[in-house]
This record gives C-alpha cells, sequence and structure tokens, in this order.
C-alpha cells in the first residue's frame, strides 16, 4: 500500500518508461535499385551562373613584329640652297631657275627644288633668266566622249558615271601628248602642268578645242566675253541636207527670240554625209542637238574648230599645243 500523502503536499505521477530503440535489419541494395537513374533538372530550369575565375595558366604571349629597318635620311643640300649659293642670289630666286628648268645636275635636268644634291655636278644654264617664267595657256584637241575638265561638267556627272570613271580631258595634258612641231617654241617643264583652269565647257560626246591657263588674263577674258566670243562648230549629219533643212536652222533664230544667235551654213552635202557649219555666240550646251532635232537632222560627230580668233589648226585628237605669243582670243 502506498503511503497516505501528507496534506498540503502535491506529488506527480511517475514519468513512463522510455520505449526501447527498434533495431532494423541492415537492408543490402538489389540490382532494381542501382539501376534506378537520378532525377534529371528541370527542362526550364535556369543554368547557374559561376564566377569567371582567372586561368591558372598565362596566356600565349603574342608574336612580336619584327624591328623595320629605319629609313636612311637624305644625304646632302637642298638643290635650291646650292644653287642660291653659286648664282648667288636668294633662296626664292633658286626654286624659279631650277622650276625654269635651268639646272642640271649631272647632266640630268631636275625641277624639283628640294632634291638633294651631294657630290653631284650642278651646274646653271648661262642662258639662265627669270623673264620667261610667266604664266601659260595650253589648247588641247579633246577626243569624243571625254570630259572636258571644266568644273561644271565635273559636277553634272551622275553617280553612274562616276562609278564608270569617265576619261577626264585633264589627263591627257603630258609631255608624252605635246605636238611636236609646236611653232611656239616654249620648253615643256612640269610647272605647266600645275594650277591649270579649264575654260570653254564643251559637250562630251563632241569633240574639239579646249583652253587650259594658268594666265588669270586669258581667264577673266574668256569668262566675262564667252557671250559675245564666237565659237565654230562642224557638225556631220546623216544624208543630204536639203535647202528646206538648212532654212529651217537658221529661221528657228526668228521664231524662238529665246535662242541664242546662231549662224548655219552648209560645207558639203552627199547623199551618205553632210557637213555644217555652227557659228554660235557662246557657249550652249544642247543647242546644236535641238536644233539639228527640230529639222530632222541626225548628228554623226561634232567638233569645235575655233574660239574666237584661235582656232584649232591641225591638232590631232588627243595631244595639246601652247598658245603662241601673237594669239589673242
Amino acid at each position: 500500500m502506498t503511503k497516505p500523502s501528507a496534506p498540503g503536499t502535491l506529488r506527480l505521477p511517475p514519468k513512463p518508461p522510455k520505449p526501447a530503440p527498434v533495431v532494423r535489419p541492415a537492408v543490402t541494395p538489389t540490382a532494381s535499385a542501382a539501376a534506378t537513374p537520378a532525377p534529371t533538372k528541370r527542362p526550364n530550369a535556369k543554368p547557374r551562373k559561376r564566377p569567371i575565375t582567372a586561368l591558372r595558366t598565362k596566356p600565349p604571349a603574342a608574336p612580336q613584329p619584327e624591328p623595320q629597318p629605319q629609313p636612311l635620311l637624305d644625304t646632302g643640300d637642298r638643290l635650291a640652297k646650292r644653287v642660291a649659293a653659286r648664282v648667288p642670289c636668294s633662296r626664292s630666286e633658286a626654286e624659279q631657275y631650277i622650276e625654269g628648268g635651268w639646272v642640271r645636275v649631272n647632266g640630268t635636268v631636275i625641277e624639283e627644288p628640294q632634291f638633294r644634291v651631294d657630290t653631284q655636278t650642278v651646274t646653271i644654264d648661262p642662258n639662265a633668266s627669270l623673264i620667261d617664267l610667266g604664266s601659260i595657256t595650253l589648247l588641247l584637241h579633246k577626243p569624243a566622249d571625254w570630259v572636258d575638265g571644266t568644273e561644271e561638267s565635273l559636277s553634272k556627272l551622275n553617280r553612274a558615271a562616276r562609278r564608270n570613271q569617265v576619261s577626264d580631258a585633264r589627263t591627257l595634258l603630258t609631255s608624252a601628248n605635246h605636238l611636236a612641231n609646236d611653232s611656239s617654241g616654249i620648253r615643256v617643264l612640269q610647272r605647266h602642268f600645275k594650277h591649270l583652269e579649264a575654260m570653254v565647257p564643251l559637250e562630251n560626246a563632241a569633240s574639239g578645242l579646249i583652253v587650259f591657263t594658268q594666265d588669270w588674263r586669258v581667264a577673266r577674258k574668256l569668262s566675262d566675253d564667252m557671250g559675245s566670243m564666237e565659237h565654230e562648230v562642224i557638225v556631220d549629219v546623216a544624208g543630204e541636207v536639203s535647202a528646206q533643212a538648212l532654212h529651217l536652222l537658221n529661221r528657228t533664230q526668228d521664231a524662238d527670240r529665246d535662242l541664242p544667235l546662231t549662224k548655219v551654213s552648209l560645207n558639203s552635202s552627199s547623199p551618205e554625209r553632210s557637213k555644217l557649219r555652227f557659228a554660235i555666240k557662246g557657249a550652249h550646251r544642247g543647242l546644236i542637238a535641238h536644233l539639228c532635232e527640230r529639222a530632222k537632222l541626225e548628228i554623226l560627230d561634232m567638233r569645235r574648230i575655233r574660239l574666237g580668233r584661235v582656232s584649232l589648226r591641225d591638232l590631232p585628237a588627243g595631244q595639246w599645243r601652247y598658245l603662241d605669243a601673237n594669239e589673242r582670243f
């Protein structure tokens, strides 16, 4: 029997005993369990971003270019300095002597003042003079289908023509294309091909006289008197030109006051080909083609043979000559 508790004393019930641990037998994996594949990642799972770490090994060094040999420095004095000491004269005058073709180095004419000389023999022409170093004017016989080289013509070229690299008449101004029997007596110098201004535009399909000048007086004369200066053009047309067609060419001027004054005459006529002479005041692109179209004439060839009082003479196509001292536009 349990003893009765004393009055005023609280007795708790005894704690239940802890259950004994259950011992499970060891289970060995079976073949079916070993063959079970590992769970795959979800198809929409984002890849884990790993921090970029430095490589453990340094990348191979880029191959260094081989050192190029330094160009040899020019030795000797400038030719202008040597000429200025020998004449004697100023450096600028020496450059004019050289550009004038009066200086030879070892027997060869040198026209570059910056040319270097060391032990070479420098000779100066005893007839050297700075009087003949004025500006010059070149007369070129432009071939057909070449651009005349003026700023106006070059600006009117479309993109297709620029891509095709049309032929510029300015490229014909070389010593190789100089007229062999030029009566001017001017020596060909490199400075003659610099600072040339093309004057008096001409249709690309036409051939004939083109003026390139360094002389501001010639340029002003041709630009100021362009409208009053007479241009003579020979035009070959297909077939025979009748009197009615010739009358229509000249009568058109009376019917249309907006057209410039033009005189048309017949040089020769045959069933196959005829030659017309156009005398026009000023240079007007497309005027001759417009008049021939009204008269129902087909143009075969067009050639400008005169500008004012300066004529083309017997200058072949693609060649040039100097403007004579006694020639005036």
